[in-house]
């Protein structure tokens, strides 16, 4: 009988060789994460494998799972001994090898697999290992799912059939790259920047824009998995300090940046100024919407008011649906709804046919932000930025607030504005136009101005964005009357950073 997991144990001794090593809050809303070594151990991570193909059983679906891993030293490891968990719980693992997150999801529909394990930590620091998982494609893991698994590895509650098998799939990634690049190549002689920070991506990402007709100026694509410059993370300052002056320096029309598992893109155009990504999914929607007219962009509540307001979404009868934060949830809303796209803040942009199957992909992205210059020959990216209606934006600000008390805070917060609403209360001195309560409170007023404040998933913080299309004035008045609610809780502390 395989133990139960411990959720600590001390390296370098009998107890951490010969049992498992679980920390529970591994086990995060849509996926999971753990510092390898110190929070999790190989036979933790065959523990979570005999819980994921429980599960599966238990779900009903067919026990096949994809799984590959990124390019960290210890990655490899981690997987075999997540195959062998899975294979002892009775299911058929489908090995790629060194993969993006990406490439597992396509690998599930070249291969008519259900399931998927990815090994990857994303853009986290070396030392973070983690899955994302799937039972049902293209979608991941909810929280629903992600319980349940919890649930069952932590008390060992597992059905081990025996019986499963292993394959290992050595042409998945051809295949993926072909899939991607079987079409038509670009008009426009695009000179791309293409960083990866020495992330797995560079296997893959300049191959793909070389075959689209693009000149390719690599930036630290060679992998190297200590990471030696800065982590691969487009939202990382010192990565897009590395983008702008390549992109400076060669004259490029464009830099495109891939985080670790290449399921992210972010972009900096051609003055060499980082375009946020709740902006460049308001400019792909304008181009895409144009070729789609009436089409429906699913948002996150973090994301910019322009996706309502914007005069060309609107000329085009596009639509907003603003959801909740986290890549599974806005996975599946873009599924459930059949919307053509969608995106979230953080750089997670889903597209639906005819762009892609629904699933995050960095190198689809990228894609799309190069069919848009095509079919804009005569202008820059940065002309296409502009052409935006202004508006002032925070940074993403981040009270300390306990795990075990945000989520109550929040609540309070979403009855303080409901009521205020109800009984035709000002907010910055207008009217609330609308609220949305899917992840916490979005709060417009009259003139546009919003605000958010959510729970953070993963960490024990809360969330506040504010926007103005009006003035820095406006948007400053957003955030004292938000900030107040906020003071009215103990337990809300320090921003990490304010305006």
């Amino acid at each position: 009988m395989f133990p139960r997991p411990e959720p600590a144990l001390n390296p370098n001794t009998y107890a951490y060789e010969s049992r498992p090593m679980v920390k529970a809050t591994g086990f995060r809303e849509y996926d999971a994460r753990w510092l390898f070594e110190k929070e999790i151990n190989l036979m933790g991570v065959q523990a979570l494998g005999m819980g994921l193909g429980t599960l599966i059983h238990r779900m009903g679906v067919k026990p096949e799972v994809v799984t590959g891993h990124d390019f960290r030293s210890y990655s490899a490891a981690i997987k075999m001994a997540l195959a062998t968990g899975l294979m002892a719980a009775g299911c058929k693992v489908y090995d790629i090898g060194l993969a993006l997150s990406p490439m597992a999801y396509f690998a599930q529909f070249a291969l008519d697999v259900p399931c998927v394990a990815m090994v990857t930590a994303s853009h986290n620091d070396n030392g973070w290992t983690g899955v994302k998982m799937g039972a049902n494609r293209p979608l991941t893991f909810g929280p629903d799912e992600m319980t349940r698994l919890k649930e069952i590895v932590l008390s060992a509650d597992f059905t081990l059939k025996g019986g499963g098998s292993y394959v290992f799939c050595e042409d998945i990634p051809e295949r993926y790259v072909a899939d991607l690049t079987r079409r038509e190549k670009l008009k426009r002689r695009l000179k791309v920047v293409c960083a990866c920070g020495n992330g797995t991506a560079g296997a893959f990402a300049p191959r793909v824009l070389s075959a689209l007709g693009c000149e390719v100026v690599p930036l630290d694509c060679e992998l190297d998995h200590t990471f030696p410059k800065y982590n691969p993370n487009p939202e990382d300052m010192k990565m897009l300090h590395a983008m702008r002056d390549a992109v400076l320096a060669t004259g490029a029309d464009v830099g495109l940046g891939f985080d670790g598992d290449g399921d992210r893109c972010g972009v900096v155009d051609d003055t060499g100024e980082e375009i946020f990504a709740d902006k460049v999914g308001v400019m792909l929607a304008r181009d895409m919407s144009s070729l789609h007219p009436g089409a429906t962009f699913v948002v996150d509540v973090k994301s910019t008011g322009l996706f309502v307001t914007d005069p060309v979404l609107i000329k085009n009868g596009a639509k907003a649906d603003y959801w909740k934060t986290g890549h599974s949830y806005m996975k599946r809303r873009v599924h459930e709804t059949q919307a053509l796209a969608g995106f979230e803040k953080s750089g997670h942009f889903f597209f639906n046919p005819p762009f892609g199957r629904g699933y995050d992909d960095g190198l689809v992205s990228a894609i799309a932000v190069c069919d848009m210059l095509d079919r804009n020959p005569d202008k820059k990216l940065s002309e296409l930025k502009n052409a935006l209606p202004r508006t002032w934006q925070s940074p993403t600000m981040a009270p300390h607030c306990a795990d075990e008390v945000k989520y109550a805070v929040v609540d309070k917060v979403v009855k303080h504005f409901e009521d205020a609403k109800r009984a035709g209360h000002k907010v910055a001195g207008q009217a609330i136009r609308d609220l949305v309560t899917v992840n916490g409170v979005r709060l417009t007023v009259e003139d546009g101005t919003w605000g958010l404040i959510r729970a953070s998933s993963n960490k024990p913080e809360l969330v506040v964005v504010v926007e103005s299309p009006v003035s820095e004035a406006r948007m400053r008045e957003m955030f004292k009357a938000m900030d107040e609610v906020l003071r009215q809780n103990p337990e809300v502390g320090a921003y990490n950073q304010t305006i």
